[in-house]
């Protein structure tokens, strides 16, 4: 199953990383205040950046590496 990696752009201009088996679902719960509690209270947000990975652990680790990454690093990946 394709699982894919995330940065979404929070409306108070900080980052959110996370990973998902479908985008298009996870954007819209963040939206609708049910996706995490660091994004329940930054509404609305928007993706900035999809990774594509080829399984839940790969996933995992790949989020767990952006999110180590300086606000530098991170807007260099989808600018």
């Amino acid at each position: 199953m394709t699982c894919f990696c995330y940065i979404l752009e929070c409306a108070d201009g900080t980052y959110y990383t996370g990973w998902t088996t479908d985008p298009e679902r996870r954007v819209k719960q963040h939206n609708k205040g049910r996706g995490a509690r660091y994004t329940k209270t930054r509404r609305p947000v928007k993706l900035v950046y999809l990774e594509p990975q080829t399984d839940k652990v790969t996933a995992m680790k790949r989020e767990r590496a952006i999110k180590a990454l300086s606000r530098k690093k991170k807007m260099e990946l989808f600018s």
